[in-house]
């Protein structure tokens, strides 16, 4: 582990496993970049412009090459950036080694990390005394809030410690420099609604998530492609012939679904929502239960971002050598806490791969449950983060420049951004496409013609 802190004071400049690695995390992520043009155009106009001039950024994401990307645009923008991982185990060592060698970020990131670790990363991020937050998931946003709430037993310790040496004053000017947030994933997504709703929100969040040129791009082929690329990386298993069940048909689950079936997978479909169940029904798929599913299916996949969603009940009727995966946010799709207490194990049998033993049956579960995309693989491919980290840059800039004008509540992307990520892909990628006429755009907002 290669940590330092800073020569005037006790913050800490970065934390990575092994600043030698940062040379092949540059060659990677210079690779990375040649797959992303949009936010290559957004990058130099940042470095002519600089929009987040002054402004504390801290991220909360998966560090990968194509975080990287979105960093330095971020930097080139101004921002003076603290990035920490949203996962265990989503870091790239190299990256994280290159973006505090060779760009001065300040990075607290390992592969592996243990649970303190984790948070005493995210504590590090908050210290860094944001006036702007990205988040993958909620968990920098979370810990916000229990400071502002003054729940402070329910943070945990790696961060409670250090709230405690802080003032009230301390501890009220951090809620109060935060202009706003960007969030990136379902679940955090969920989570931040759900604070708004109760009232407790205390500032801004932009969900990019839910932009156009995110979900239907980023969940769908991202999510599909690297899932499956995860899999086969931890397990080396024949996809074809074997009976895939997915768990959830929202983008995610739609994209993976998809990927399965071209790969000659029997795929199955679980659903609580009566609209996808059905539209998954209408796209050639199975459509049932999670307990019927469980006594037939070879490979168990969830997306949903909810909890349990397989269950020890459901894994009592698994046959013998089902693998079980998540590629959700948060592990706790899985219900592995119950696992533990009524099998034998783990007992590792691949890098990715540990094997209970439930019942004189072998379970195999990959990534520790976590995402298997960024565990086992290297999450999505570049081309499609250009417009989801897009979406991010953009999203910054929007908050810095309209500082002060936003309610305290989950927010979308404004059309005009979502409108230009996608005009810049499309011209990045050489295409061209129709403008309506004068006569058209008359057409469509009148009335008085008819049949």
């Amino acid at each position: 582990m290669t940590s330092v802190k800073t020569p005037s004071s006790n913050e800490i400049a970065y934390d990575v496993k092994d600043l030698s690695l940062a040379d092949e995390g540059r060659r990677r992520t210079e690779w990375a970049e040649s797959f992303m043009p949009v936010l290559r155009q957004i990058r130099e106009r940042f470095a002519k412009e600089r929009p987040l001039e002054g402004r504390k950024l801290s991220a909360c994401l998966h560090v990968t090459t194509e975080t990287a990307n979105l960093a330095v645009t971020l930097k080139a923008g101004g921002a003076d950036v603290a990035l920490c991982a949203s996962n265990p185990l989503s870091t790239q060592d190299d990256v994280a080694a290159h973006l505090a060698r060779d760009h001065g970020i300040k990075v607290f990131a390992i592969k592996g990390e243990d649970h303190e670790s984790y948070y005493s990363h995210i504590r590090e991020c908050l210290a860094h005394r944001p006036d702007i937050t990205m988040d993958d998931g909620a968990d920098l946003v979370g810990a916000m809030h229990m400071i502002a709430l003054k729940r402070l037993d329910d943070l945990e310790p790696a961060v409670r410690t250090w709230v405690e040496g802080l003032s009230a004053d301390e501890r009220k000017q951090l809620l109060a420099n935060v202009i706003g947030s960007t969030e990136e994933t379902t679940t955090g997504v969920i989570r931040l609604r759900a604070m708004a709703e109760e009232g407790v929100l205390q500032f801004p969040v932009i969900a990019v998530n839910d932009s156009q040129t995110k979900h239907f791009f980023d969940n769908r082929y991202g999510t599909g492609q690297s899932t499956l690329d995860g899999i086969l990386r931890a397990t080396n298993i024949l996809m074809a012939g074997t009976t895939v069940v997915v768990g959830g048909y929202g983008w995610c689950g739609r994209g993976f679904a998809m990927r399965a079936r071209g790969a000659g997978a029997d795929v199955i479909v679980t659903e609580v929502d009566p609209l996808r169940a059905l539209e998954a029904r209408m796209d050639g798929y199975r459509v049932m239960p999670m307990a019927e599913a469980a006594r037939v299916g070879d490979v168990f996949v969830t997306l949903t971002g909810n909890t349990h969603v397989v269950s020890t009940e459901h894994m009592r009727l698994m046959k013998d050598g089902a693998i079980i995966a998540n590629s959700g946010h948060f592990n706790v799709e899985l219900e592995l806490d119950a696992l533990a207490k009524i099998a034998q194990g783990p007992r590792r049998v691949r890098e990715f791969v540990d094997e209970w033993m439930l019942e004189g049956k072998r379970l195999y579960v990959l990534g520790e449950g976590r995402l298997i995309n960024l565990a086992a693989a290297e999450g999505h491919p570049a081309s499609v983060m250009d417009m989801s980290f897009a979406n991010q840059a953009l999203a910054a800039e929007h908050l810095a420049k309209h500082a002060g004008t936003f309610s305290k509540a989950v927010h979308r992307v404004p059309e005009e951004i979502d409108s230009d990520v996608a005009r810049l892909k499309l011209a990045a990628l050489g295409v061209e496409i129709d403008r309506l006429t004068d006569e058209q755009e008359h057409y469509l907002s009148s009335w008085d013609e008819g049949t």
